[in-house]
């Protein structure tokens, strides 16, 4: 592609997104920039500290088990409260956590505040998945789902390089970092981010009874969906706990981790925009299967890895699954959801991820300790074939995507007055 094409292609994916929006992606990248304590966790508590593998898949499983906790009260708050007021109370309560983990001394106290920070950190999820389909027009929805995840990565890639030589010196500054970099998240959804919670009029609520937790519960094909994302979490979930303690066991350092896992943002960074434009208007189903078996299989090649660029390599292979997935995952999602009931739905979405950050932790260490990391390896490849048959049969019973809608905008309304002319599919 020449210069002035690439130009032109860069353009049209950012064209047309509301101010809002770019707030919001804004706050995400502040916050994936300061990001260090789930990345490296692992190492902090096997290398640093001296305890077991076993212990620091404890320890991430509790941080897991606090995102299960948070995230279905979350959403429920992001219907009820706002997203915004949600946003601030998690973004506030991850820094406090987060800088008093670095803190934190005794075994058990760690492990206890890890819960906090699993618990206020994955709070905001819904809140974000939420707002942004609140703001954005759904045919434009995919596209901005690809930009938000293509920010976390571009944070991340940052971080991760920086944070790996960090950790050589002090893992406590790192600590301090990320709580740091939290508020100053917090600081730009309060100065610039107004409320976009849809206002339901007395003619949408009675003829469209309000969404609870019942209803989502309810949703055959909704909830398929979150399994077989579970499914696909739970791969990639060991690229943060079971691929650093696989490589601190064959004497590689926390730097040669962090190196190894920034090629993940880095590629993302690079790759994610050429490759939505690429795969937005395709078939769902297609993208879905073929995304969940390069998952499977990418980590399934850390098997066969015995330097750091083989580790490199295999990062490549399941980074190219998360830039397919991650975009056409959540665009299903909020299809799948009523406008109304968009934080319960995400928040029950972003459970199925918390729940594999409690499972992959333990799954991982306990496999690893007893038979070898070349057993977990091979396991992935195994779930992203289940994974990817599902996805097969669940989207064979899917109907046919909507038609794009427009967006009514009442003049000089707040965002919180923006109304869709029909709710989503």
């Amino acid at each position: 592609m020449s210069a002035a094409g690439l130009r032109r292609a860069v353009r049209e994916s950012v064209s047309g997104l509301p101010r809002e929006f770019w707030w919001l992606w804004t706050s995400t990248l502040v916050n994936r920039l300061g990001a260090f304590v789930a990345t490296f966790m692992a190492l902090y508590l096997t290398i640093d500290r001296g305890y077991s593998a076993t212990y620091a898949g404890l320890v991430a499983a509790l941080h897991g088990l606090g995102g299960v906790v948070s995230s279905l009260g979350a959403g429920v708050l992001a219907d009820r409260l706002g997203r915004r007021p949600t946003l601030l109370i998690a973004q506030t309560s991850t820094a406090g956590a987060v800088a008093l983990l670095g803190f934190m001394q005794h075994p058990f106290a760690i492990a206890a505040v890890a819960f906090l920070v699993g618990m206020a950190s994955n709070a905001s999820r819904p809140a974000v998945q939420a707002m942004m389909a609140d703001i954005v027009r759904p045919e434009d929805r995919v596209r901005a789902f690809s930009l938000n995840y293509w920010a976390i990565n571009l944070g991340f890639a940052v971080s991760s390089a920086g944070a790996g030589f960090l950790a050589e010196y002090s893992y406590r500054a790192g600590f301090l970092i990320e709580a740091g970099m939290t508020l100053a998240c917090a600081l730009v959804v309060f100065l610039k981010l107004p409320e976009s919670r849809p206002e339901r009029t007395a003619a949408e609520q009675a003829a469209d009874p309000a969404v609870g937790m019942g209803t989502v519960l309810r949703d055959g094909r909704f909830m398929s969906v979150v399994g077989l994302s579970f499914l696909v979490a739970l791969i990639f979930q060991q690229g943060y706990v079971a691929l650093p303690v696989a490589m601190g066991t064959d004497g590689f350092s926390s730097s040669d981790f962090g190196t190894a896992i920034a090629v993940n943002g880095v590629l993302i960074v690079a790759l994610q925009i050429p490759v939505t434009r690429f795969i937005e208007h395709r078939d769902p189903r297609r993208l879905l299967v073929v995304s969940s078996l390069l998952a499977g299989y990418g980590f399934g090649l850390t098997a066969f890895a015995g330097s750091l660029g083989v580790y490199v390599l295999t990062v490549c292979v399941w980074t190219l699954a998360e830039i397919i997935n991650s975009p056409v995952q959540t665009g299903l999602v909020v299809r799948l959801s009523p406008v109304h009931g968009r934080g319960r739905y995400q928040g029950m979405y972003t459970m199925s991820w918390a729940v594999a950050a409690l499972a992959a932790p333990l799954l991982g260490g306990f496999v690893i300790d007893r038979f070898g990391s070349a057993w977990l390896w091979a396991g992935c490849a195994v779930v992203g074939m289940v994974a990817a048959a599902g996805y097969w049969l669940l989207m064979r019973k899917l109907p046919p995507e909507p038609a794009p809608v427009e967006r009514v905008r009442v003049p000089e309304e707040p965002v919180a007055k923006t109304a869709e002319v029909t709710p989503a599919a």
